[in-house]
This record gives structure tokens, C-alpha cells and sequence, in this order.
């Protein structure tokens, strides 16, 4: 019998993300900044909210948008923080992270040969999701001398008649820019004009550094335009419950929730309470963690700038990416011998799109101690290849 693949799923790139990070764990002694995983535990009331959920017996299916006090506690927290209020009942789901929320999305919207413009380096899912929604994903390059935001006459000449949306991700997976209002205004003027949506992953909205996060649909008019992602993984430490969200237009909510319930039916019901303690008790652990981020953040930067890899500062989420083009070394060649010689793990910048090729990913989710150590191990390896 023969065994076929489909075209989407067959030509799909494998995660370079994944292919390090399941190198490095076949290795001894490696120290990886390649993964974007926090390394702080799940602040403990969270934990003991869905052990308590459990104890009650909540371990049966909620309803396919998610619980309702959930969402509830979600339109609030947007509310509060960036002042756009969405309808609990019809404008929010409750998905299994941000991963999925993002093939709900372009499922709903999506018919086959619609584009969707992604500035890149960008995460390694969004060209993936949109293939295999059956779209087609059109790369805008974005530039370190720009701090990797885009520009709005490169987008602009990206759009065609085939082009359904614009996505964004702010604060940026793998580069940590974080888009300035200007740029923002600059792109709900110009989505408005072409009468385009936005999906804007925001995912890392908490964790910026000394300058604004601006939550793109609460600016004038967008709100409509515009399909928001968010979830608990990366500020709350809750990457292995698998809890995220999506709100937008009811008509696209509405659209999303019908593919979610045939191909999840829902979130995990455990999570969902323990998301909804974490909206209500965990501020001042967000903060803490935003603190520390802080501190590894300028010890990256600091050190490999004075090793010689000029490095732009991230304003945002956990990663810095540093430009790896003076070594005379591909980006591919510069991770592979650096972890093979120095068992330190970073990730190929082309893993995130042709614009990220000559960079490297660098994820200071982990400790101080071993952020200090990998340092003294590339600087080691970059004045050994000289």
C-alpha cells in the first residue's frame, strides 16, 4: 500500500527550534538559551486553584467558548489594562494556547489561496499555520537598523487582491522588538484604507521593558479589524497548562469556535480555573518575574555586545537576537559548533523566516548564573574562530 503525505503537511519546514533543543538534549552539561519557556515554576496559587478545581470534581467539559466567568475575567483584565472591552458571551474563546487559537483563526478566515502579509523573523508557527489553513503566507522582511519593526511602505506593497489580513506579533518572537504607537497608528491607517484584518499576537504584552505596549484593537477603529491572541504561558509561567485566548468580531469568534469544536471541543477544564486564579492573584508575581527578566536581559545584551556580536536592546518577551554575520559563520554553522564545541544552545535566526538569516536567537528564560556562564563559553568560541 502506498503511504502518502498531503502537499501542505509534506512541505512544511521542520522547527529549527525543536531540531536544537532535541539535540541538545541528547548532550551533557549544555546550557540552553534556545527554548522560550520560562524557567520560573507556576506561581503557587495558580497551582492550587486547579488542584482545587480538581478536588471538586471539575473534570468534565465546559462549554466550547470556555467558561464563562473565565472570559468573563478576560474582557475585564483588557478592560482594565488597555481599556477595549469585548462581549464575555460571544467575543472570546478560551483555546489550548496560543498555538491553537492561531490555526483557529485562519481556518475561519482563510480560503485557499488567501494571503496573509507576516513581517518576519517571526515565530516559526505563523507561515505553518496559515499553509496549513490553506493560505498562503507572504514574508515582509523587517531590518535590525529598523529595531526589526516594519516598514509600513513594505507592507503596502505587499497587498494584493488576494490579501485577507496583516498579522502581527508584539512584543516580537524571536527579536523582542516591541512596535511603537507611531508604526501602530501608521498600520490601522493603512488596514483601513485597504479595509484589511489584523490578527496580532500579543502573547508577551507583559513583559516589556521600559516602553509601551500598545494593545493593537484598542486603538481607534481596529477593534473591528482586528482578532487579539493572549493567553498564560509566558507571563504566568503556564506553559504546560495549555491555555490561551482569542477575541475579536463575533462573526470571526463565531467561525473559530465552530472549527474548535470538532477538532478540541475545549480547553482543559483544570486550566481554565487555575488561568482564572492567575488573572485574579497574579500581578505581583507577573512583576516579579518581569524584574528578573529585566536584569538577565541587560546582562545579554551587555555581554554579547562586548563579545563583538552586536546585539539591538529588545524592549520585550525573553529573547535577544544577535547578529552573528561578523564571525564569517552562517547562522546554521555558528549554533551547530557552538553547541557541539561549547554545549551552549542558541537557535539559527533563518528558523524564523529568510529576513532572520545571519542572526541567532538567544532566550534568557533561564537562570542569571547560567546566562553568566554560557556568555564565558561563546565568548570563548568567538575568539577561537577568530
Amino acid at each position: 500500500m502506498a503511504i502518502r503525505l498531503s502537499e501542505k503537511v509534506a512541505t512544511l519546514k521542520p522547527s529549527g527550534i525543536r531540531k536544537f533543543f532535541d539535540i541538545a538534549a541528547t548532550m551533557k552539561d549544555v546550557i540552553s538559551l534556545g527554548i522560550g519557556e520560562p524557567d520560573f515554576s507556576t506561581p503557587e496559587p495558580v497551582i492550587q486553584a486547579g488542584i482545587e478545581a480538581l478536588r471538586r470534581g471539575e473534570t468534565h467539559y465546559t462549554s466550547n467558548h470556555g467558561l464563562l466567568v473565565l472570559r468573563q475575567a478576560v474582557s475585564d483584565h483588557l478592560k482594565r489594562l488597555y481599556d477595549v472591552e469585548y462581549y464575555a458571551e460571544s467575543e472570546i474563546i478560551v483555546t489550548v494556547g496560543v498555538s491553537e487559537a492561531l490555526y483557529l483563526v485562519f481556518a475561519a478566515m482563510l480560503d485557499p489561496g488567501d494571503e496573509v502579509i507576516i513581517p518576519t523573523p517571526c515565530f516559526v508557527s505563523y507561515q505553518a499555520e496559515v499553509a496549513l489553513a490553506g493560505g498562503v503566507p507572504i514574508e515582509v522582511p523587517t531590518f535590525a537598523e529598523n529595531n526589526f519593526v516594519p516598514r509600513i511602505e513594505d507592507l503596502e506593497a505587499a497587498i494584493t487582491p488576494k490579501t485577507c489580513a496583516i498579522f502581527i506579533g508584539s512584543p516580537s518572537n524571536p527579536t523582542g522588538a516591541v512596535y511603537p504607537r507611531e508604526f501602530l497608528v501608521k498600520l490601522a491607517d493603512l488596514v483601513r484604507e485597504r479595509d484589511l484584518m489584523v490578527i496580532s499576537d500579543e502573547i508577551y504584552d507583559r513583559l516589556v521593558y521600559g516602553t509601551e505596549h500598545v494593545c493593537f484593537p484598542s486603538l481607534p477603529g481596529m477593534q473591528e479589524r482586528t482578532v487579539l491572541m493572549g493567553g498564560f504561558s509566558k507571563a504566568y509561567a503556564m506553559t504546560g497548562w495549555r491555555i490561551g485566548y482569542a477575541a475579536g468580531p463575533k462573526e470571526i469568534i463565531s467561525g473559530m469556535v465552530r472549527v474548535h469544536q470538532y477538532s478540541i471541543m475545549s480547553a482543559p477544564t483544570v486550566s481554565q480555573y487555575a488561568a482564572l486564579n492567575a488573572l485574579i492573584v497574579g500581578e505581583p508575581f507577573v512583576q516579579e518575574m518581569l524584574r528578573e527578566y529585566d536584569r538577565r536581559r541587560k546582562l545579554v545584551v551587555s555581554g554579547l555586545n562586548s563579545i563583538g556580536l552586536k546585539t539591538f536592546e529588545p524592549k520585550g518577551a525573553f529573547y535577544a537576537f544577535p547578529d552573528l554575520r561578523s564571525t564569517g559563520l552562517s547562522d546554521e554553522e555558528f549554533c551547530n559548533r557552538l553547541l557541539k564545541d561549547e554545549f551552549v544552545a542558541i537557535v539559527p535566526g533563518n528558523s524564523f523566516g529568510d529576513a532572520g538569516t545571519g542572526f541567532a536567537r538567544v532566550s534568557y528564560a533561564t537562570s542569571y548564573e547560567k546566562i553568566e556562564e554560557a556568555l564565558v563559553r561563546i565568548d570563548r568560541f568567538v575568539k577561537r574562530i577568530g
